[in-house]
C-alpha cells in the first residue's frame, strides 16, 4: 500500500505500541501497519475518521474521545493534508514528545500507562 489514511492520534499510538491491544486482530493489524509504514515511508493522509488502525478495533464507543485527541494533535502540530511517514513522525516527536505534551493530549487513554512508564508524558 503506497498511501495511508491515519488519525493524528494514531501516530502517537504507533510510536508507543508494545504488542498489546483490544483483540488479536487489532494487534496483528497494528503490527502489520507499523511494519509497512517503516518499510515503505508512504504518504499519509491526515483524517479524523476511521482509518487503517480503526478497521480492526472492536471498540465502538471511543469516537468522541478519539476525535478530541485528533484535534489536539492537529492543532499542536499544524497538521492537515498529506505528509510522508518519516516527516510526520519527526513533527510529532518535536512538537509533542520532546515538549512532553502527551498527557495534555491523551492522558485519559486506557493505554496511557505504557507511555507514562517510558517517561514521555
Amino acid at each position: 500500500m503506497s498511501e495511508y489514511k491515519l488519525r493524528p492520534h494514531h501516530i502517537l499510538c504507533i510510536g508507543f505500541f508494545e504488542g498489546k491491544g483490544y483483540s488479536e486482530d487489532f494487534t496483528e493489524n497494528m503490527t502489520a501497519v507499523i511494519d509497512s509504514l517503516n518499510r515503505e515511508n508512504p504518504e499519509i493522509e491526515i483524517t479524523t475518521k476511521r482509518d487503517i488502525i480503526c478497521r480492526c478495533c472492536p471498540c465502538t464507543d471511543c469516537l468522541e474521545k478519539a476525535l478530541s485527541y485528533d484535534l489536539k494533535v492537529m492543532a499542536i502540530c499544524s497538521l492537515s493534508g498529506k505528509m510522508r511517514w518519516t516527516d510526520l513522525r519527526k513533527t510529532i516527536e518535536e512538537k509533542i514528545i520532546a515538549e512532553k505534551r502527551l498527557n495534555e493530549i491523551c492522558g485519559n487513554c486506557q493505554w496511557f500507562y505504557i507511555c507514562e512508564k517510558k517517561g514521555l508524558s
